[in-house]
């Protein structure tokens, strides 16, 4: 950059220097966006508002996708008032990130209220300056601070599935709004943040005989093949206002499945059959809808060592450490899941993940450590037949109710693992079926009996259609203490079954509630668990 347009975007910028990235300077008032006419007559844009997520005591990312070259600028403070705010210079957004970019901000105070605004500075006129976005986050506590104060968080999956999208008539994608009132430190989305398989039409009569009438875009118009289209899934989640507000409010933390691709692939997908797709390269697929999933998830990157990782731990503070697992990446095809001994057909967390996560659980000093997954344990999740005629699986069951097989002895070494730590107050949380539920797996009803009972809470879907209730496997001695789920497959959000899940820790009494809730925020179930020492 030259000196005379370095000199023009500090003085633009209250004098804050570009002269290194992410250069942090404290400043007392805003930066004043110039009354500058564009070539185009506008500012620039943020089209899909702004995000914040994977939150630590003393970090945040925090995200934007621009509607032209520009390049973005943050401010944050501990104050709604902006008072002594901290001004951030961030990275460059151009068309090879469909205009999305982060900063992954670190050096904050810890547990405290995080207050930001994101601007856009346009590259064909350094003088030009977006209006501001508004957002805010709330951080957890450092490990051994105190005084505790409780934690408060939600989760749920599975959004605009099936062809249900937008519809403007009926209000959008309200649940997001239920969950946004309840002010949670985070939002956890347990995967398939877009349906890259299912268009979105334009009308779906219901059988009531009245019409749902969904906003369209090109790319939702079919399966998604391109990365413009892949792409185009998460704009267009984000065109819901619903949407928009609470991801600026609330910081989330995003995992994946098989949606954010196509439905239930593996390394035995095969699409060469399916008239929809004229890109048959299933690896090419899986490339590009990568690709869009790590532009759009307001998530904090690894290195280039491990650039796609997904799986990750999150400390929440002295009462909750959350592992975010990734069962879509590492798995064997999927297949009949009877091998009778651990290997690469069998893996679905895989071996390095296996390991990570029982060395974080081992070392995690909080009082409940949460495991983020995105398929369920217990239940039976099909995906047809194979040549033989055999039923292939498409998640760790496989339906013959004895002793761990196929996908299962992964399983069973993990929960053998907890056992042998004697690790205690493990929580799974999950999504995927599309119905809400409360699961005990209880060693004493098993064929695999060597773990320590626990709990799995279901949730989702949170605007898509409405199945289940799946059959449950024995090996693992799962036991239904709560389910609710429609009475016909792909129950139109329409009905009201949508659902995601509340979880609060009492600082005092250090006990976490599960609550199962609907779409309007009724609470369905409710289970209270006491903490328990090792």
């Amino acid at each position: 950059m030259d000196r005379r347009r370095f000199l023009n975007a500090s003085a633009l910028l209250g004098g804050a220097s570009l002269l290194t990235p992410l250069a942090v300077r404290a400043q007392s008032a805003a930066p004043q966006a110039p009354a500058i006419i564009t070539r185009d007559g506008m500012r620039p844009q943020m089209p899909s508002g702004i995000q914040s997520g994977d939150p630590l005591a003393d970090a945040a990312v925090l995200w934007t996708r621009g509607d032209r070259p520009s390049r973005m600028w943050l401010e944050w403070s501990t104050t709604a008032s902006f008072a002594n705010a901290q001004r951030v210079r961030g990275p460059f957004l151009l068309p090879d990130s469909d205009f999305t970019g982060r900063v992954d901000l670190r050096g904050l105070p810890p547990g405290q209220e995080i207050f930001y605004r994101v601007m856009l500075q346009d590259l064909h006129n350094e003088r030009v300056m977006s209006e501001p976005l508004e957002g805010h986050l709330r951080l957890p506590g450092a490990a051994g601070r105190s005084p505790l104060r409780n934690v408060r968080f939600c989760w749920s999956g599975d959004t605009m599935g099936q062809g249900w999208g937008i519809n403007q008539e009926w209000g959008g994608i309200g649940i997001y709004e239920q969950i946004r009132r309840l002010s949670p430190d985070f939002f956890l989305h347990s995967g398939d943040t877009i349906y890259a398989d299912s268009p979105i039409p334009a009308e779906i009569k219901l059988a009531n005989g009245s019409v749902w009438k969904n906003l369209v875009t090109e790319q939702t118009s079919k399966v998604a093949e391109t990365l413009d289209e892949y792409r185009g899934r998460y704009r267009y989640n984000l065109m819901d206002e619903h949407i928009r507000r609470m991801s600026a409010e609330v910081p989330q933390i995003w995992q994946w499945d098989d949606h954010e691709i196509s439905n239930n692939y593996s390394d035995s997908k095969d699409v060469s059959a399916d008239p929809r797709y004229t890109e048959k390269n299933v690896p090419l697929l899986v490339a590009r809808g990568t690709r869009a999933f790590l532009d759009y998830a307001p998530m904090r990157r690894f290195g280039d060592a491990e650039v796609e990782r997904v799986y990750r731990h999150l400390p929440q503070g002295p009462l909750l450490d959350v592992f975010v697992l990734d069962m879509r990446s590492y798995r064997g095809p999927n297949g009949a899941n009877l091998e009778t001994e651990e290997n690469a057909t069998s893996a679905f967390l895989g071996r390095t993940q296996v390991d990570w996560l029982l060395d974080g659980l081992r070392r995690s000093p909080s009082v409940w450590k949460v495991i983020a997954a995105d398929m369920p344990i217990g239940l039976q999740v099909g995906d047809g037949k194979d040549a033989a005629g055999l039923d292939k699986w498409e998640a760790i069951a496989n339906g013959d109710n004895g002793a761990p097989r196929g996908r299962e002895i992964e399983i069973a070494r993990l929960l053998r693992g907890i056992k042998q730590l004697g690790l205690h107050n493990v929580v799974w949380l999950t999504a995927d079926v599309h119905y809400t539920a409360a699961h005990y797996f209880d060693p004493a009803r098993a064929q695999f009996s060597d773990f320590l009972p626990f709990w799995e809470f279901v949730s989702g879907p949170l605007h898509a259609g409405g199945f289940g209730p799946n059959k449950a496997d024995a090996t693992f001695g799962m036991q239904v203490m709560y389910e609710k789920a429609p009475k016909e497959a792909n129950s139109p959000p329409a009905d009201g079954l949508q659902f995601f899940g509340q979880v609060d820790i009492d600082a005092r009494s250090r006990a976490l509630t599960v609550t199962l809730k609907d779409l309007t925020g009724a609470s369905l179930y409710s289970k209270t668990l006491e903490p328990r020492r090792a």
